[in-house]
């Protein structure tokens, strides 16, 4: 029987026709963003319940570079026929010119400049060159959205690599250390809540992210362990707890107060 969702406005769908609507990135960013928890939603909880509230309520955070470097990157990788959808590229190198102000005021398209275009490129160029990596495309479905109620909330999902035959769910990330720094950005960023969200809602327990270095262009793959995971499912609960406290008990946002020993 399909999994009935209950959305945080009170909306209940069939899970599968949430799904359905999923595949539309201005559904899934947009109403869903703003009805549903996720693994990024998580760490504004933890960060501080204000600053989910704000997030959701005022759009994204100004982390716009980021962000877009990384959109176009998954794009080249898992959609290359979707770019000339999604992108426009600028002739100039920087942002300040007349010549991207214009373009990107009259673009419905994101706007990247040349040299953006080109850093992202030779981390794909990294990526395509590596049989070891694309071994994990091979037979796989990309960009697969889910949904299901963990802890009595609603949380989504769009998982970038899926194999189901495998039985398993990649992601790929870009850092700035992959062989000593990596698995310490995966716990500061909460990539240990999205690996246990992503097992949940897809039912797949093997989990790897596929690193890749935009300093050195060297190329990672990390499995996650059983603590790796059980330390993400006890960061989601404690988040679940704080949404609830603040957004569902309605205690006043302004008591929130940080307590700690130096």
């Amino acid at each position: 029987m399909d999994e009935l969702i209950t959305l945080l406005n009170g909306e209940e769908h069939l899970a599968v026709d949430l799904m359905k609507l999923m595949v539309d990135d201005s559904f899934y960013y947009g109403h869903l963003g703003k009805n549903a928890l996720s693994s990024s939603a998580c760490k504004m909880l933890l960060e501080s319940p204000k600053t989910y509230y704000y997030v959701t309520k005022y759009g994204q955070r100004e982390d716009s570079a980021a962000l877009l470097t990384g959109k176009l990157i998954h794009t080249m990788i898992l959609e290359p026929q979707e770019f000339d959808n999604r992108f426009e590229v600028s002739s100039t190198k920087g942002k300040t010119t007349k010549a991207y102000k214009e373009l990107k005021e009259a673009s419905d398209k994101a706007v990247i400049t040349s040299s953006e275009y080109d850093s992202a490129m030779r981390i794909i160029d990294a990526f395509n060159r590596n049989e070891v990596m694309k071994q994990y495309l091979k037979g796989s479905t990309f960009e697969e959205p889910g949904i299901s109620m963990l802890f009595g909330m609603p949380f989504r999902a769009k998982a970038d690599i899926i194999n189901r035959k495998e039985g398993y769910i990649a992601d790929i990330k870009t850092t700035t250390d992959v062989q000593n720094g990596f698995r310490f950005s995966a716990r500061k960023y909460g990539y240990d809540m999205q690996a246990y969200i992503y097992t949940q809602i897809f039912g797949l327990r093997d989990f790897y992210f596929l690193a890749i270095d935009k300093k050195s262009l060297d190329l990672g793959i990390f499995t996650v362990s059983d603590q790796f995971l059980f330390d993400g499912e006890q960061k989601v609960e404690l988040a679940v707890s704080r949404y609830k406290t603040f957004f569902v008990d309605k205690q006043d946002l302004d008591t929130y107060t940080i307590i700690d020993e130096l």
